[in-house]
C-alpha cells in the first residue's frame, strides 16, 4: 500500500479575518504556528519518506514544522500553490471585494471566472497541480507514505480530479480546516476486483 497525506497550511491572520490570500505571501499567525506544531508529530508517526510543499510562506512554514519532526527537508514546488485570485481580490473580505469591484464579484458568483483579470480557473490549477501530485504519487514505493502541504481551495479541486471523480465534485466536500488533512491510499480491494487504485480514506482530519 502507498499513502499520500495532503495537509492544508496552518492559520494566518488573513484566514482569521476572512481576507482572501491567493498567491499573497502571508505568514502563519501564532495559532497557525501552534497548529503546525501540533499536527507534526501526528504525521511523523506515519513515518513519511517524502515531504513536498507549496512555496508560499504559510505552507512552507507548516511543512518546515512537519519536516523538523519527521527528519525531512521539504521540497518546495510552486505548482502546489493556491488559486491565483487576481490582484483586485487579494487582501479583501468578500464584502469589501463586492463593494470595491462589484462587476468582478458578480462574475465570481456567476462562475464567469475567465472574465476576472488575473484569476486562475479550475482548469488552470489542475494543469499545474495535478501533474505534480501524480508524479509524487507514482514515485512512492510500496509501503511508503508521502506528505504534501498545500491550500484549501486547490486541494478541493485536485483531489477529486486525481481520483477520477469527474467534474466539480469538490463542491460536495467540506472546507478543510487549517492543518486539516486528507489521506489517500493506493491498494487493491475486493471492491475493485483486485485492481490497485487510489482511494479517499479520510477527509479533514485534525490533530487533537
Amino acid at each position: 500500500m502507498r499513502r499520500i497525506v495532503l495537509l492544508r497550511h496552518g492559520r494566518t491572520a488573513w484566514n482569521d479575518s476572512g481576507r482572501a490570500q491567493g498567491h499573497a505571501d502571508v505568514p502563519l499567525d501564532d495559532v497557525g504556528a501552534a497548529q503546525a506544531k501540533a499536527v507534526a508529530p501526528v504525521l511523523a508517526a506515519m513515518r513519511p519518506v517524502s515531504l513536498w510543499s507549496s512555496d508560499l510562506a504559510r505552507a512552507a512554514a507548516t511543512a518546515a514544522a512537519v519536516g523538523a519532526e519527521c527528519g525531512l527537508e521539504p521540497v518546495l514546488d510552486a505548482r502546489l500553490r493556491e488559486f491565483d485570485i487576481g490582484p483586485n481580490r487579494v487582501g479583501l473580505t468578500s464584502e469589501q471585494y463586492a463593494a470595491a469591484h462589484p462587476g468582478e464579484h458578480a462574475d465570481l458568483l456567476a462562475g464567469n471566472i475567465d472574465a476576472i483579470p488575473g484569476r486562475e480557473t479550475r482548469d488552470d490549477v489542475l494543469g499545474r497541480f495535478l501533474p505534480a501530485l501524480t508524479a509524487y504519487a507514482e514515485g512512492l514505493g510500496d509501503g511508503e507514505t508521502g506528505v504534501l502541504v498545500s491550500h484549501g481551495a486547490a486541494l478541493r479541486v485536485v483531489v477529486p480530479a486525481f481520483l477520477g471523480w469527474g467534474d466539480e465534485p469538490g463542491e460536495s466536500l467540506g472546507v478543510l480546516a487549517n492543518c486539516g488533512w486528507i489521506e489517500l491510499t493506493h491498494s487493491a480491494s475486493v471492491w475493485t476486483g483486485g485492481e490497485a487504485r487510489w482511494r479517499l480514506d479520510a477527509w479533514n482530519r485534525v490533530a487533537p
